[in-house]
């Protein structure tokens, strides 16, 4: 594939509309007190933001299990780190490379590193690359997956329960929006992983001299400057998902929204809780009421 000199600085066409479209509908935002914001202000199933140590500042239905879509690629990168070097080399079974999945397709007998499958899986959601890690760390994705419900255990995600490596619909699959908070904190303490959601743009070589251009699914990377990093997710179960840490004056802020029924809708849900933590935690500050009188169950 030929680069051309301004691939990697400027928004392609249709990501540019959609963000001014996005930051024009974010004005009403800020007509009023985000504490004063009702449950159905979020258009989303559930959602929740929590601080750094872990108290919840906002939720809707924060303990409903609901499907996670490729908000599981988290876990599938943890895991793999913990038992791969970034540096090795996969090659692409035909099983992972039949997988269901998006653009940039990966190829069978393929060579690629670890690093670049965790690139696809969490920038473009690729559900091959996430496989193929599955199976280079466990021999086949049905071992992976006890791998993945092990990780989730360890980090607090109690009420979790992983099927495959994807995310894609399969067999018993669940979250909620409080987990998905605790996988994302525990997720970015993985330096590797907390770069790669933080890039908007990368270039992969692979070993055959291939060049994918990748480019995040996170649209409020480009949007929100305070942005660390996030996961989106998608299937016609699960409808749009997505987990974000996002830094305030406090520290990181992570919100969960799951279930929202538009791309939107998930950006506009994700803005308004990063806003209603920190103005929950301004007014924690100030001694005018605990944390805990902002979380609606």
């Amino acid at each position: 594939m030929i680069m051309t000199p301004f691939r990697d600085r400027f928004l392609c066409r249709s990501r540019f509309v959609r963000l001014l479209a996005l930051a024009a509908s974010l004005v009403c935002l800020a007509a009023g007190p985000v504490s004063a914001v009702p449950r159905q202000a979020i258009p989303a199933k559930a959602a929740v933001v929590m601080d750094s140590a872990g108290a919840v500042l906002y939720a809707k239905f924060p303990h409903a299990k609901l499907a996670p879509a490729s908000t599981v690629k988290l876990v599938t990168a943890m895991v793999a780190i913990d038992h791969l070097d970034p540096a090795q080399t996969v090659r692409i079974s035909k099983n992972a490379s039949r997988v269901r999945s998006i653009d940039p397709r990966v190829c069978p007998d393929e060579e690629m590193t670890v690093s670049d499958l965790l690139h696809l899986a969490l920038m473009k959601s690729v559900n091959s690359a996430a496989v193929a890690l599955a199976e280079a760390a466990a021999g086949n994705e049905r071992d992976f997956a006890v791998m993945m419900n092990r990780k989730a255990q360890e980090i607090g995600a109690r009420e979790t329960l992983f099927a495959n490596a994807s995310g894609l619909p399969q067999g018993k699959q669940y979250t909620t929006a409080s987990d998905l908070a605790r996988i994302l904190q525990a997720a970015i303490c993985y330096p590797l992983i907390r770069e790669i959601l933080g890039k908007r743009m990368h270039l992969i070589r692979t070993a055959a001299g291939r060049e994918l251009f990748l480019e995040s699914s996170n649209d409020l990377l480009w949007l929100e400057q305070n942005m660390i990093g996030g996961k989106t997710g998608y299937t016609g179960n699960a409808r749009h998902c997505f987990v974000a840490a996002i830094n305030s004056d406090k520290g990181p802020l992570y919100t969960a929204v799951l279930g929202a029924r538009s791309r939107r809708n998930l950006w506009k849900s994700t803005l308004l809780l990063a806003e209603m933590g920190m103005a929950a935690e301004m007014k924690a500050t100030r001694g005018e009421y605990p944390l805990s009188r902002m979380v609606i169950k």
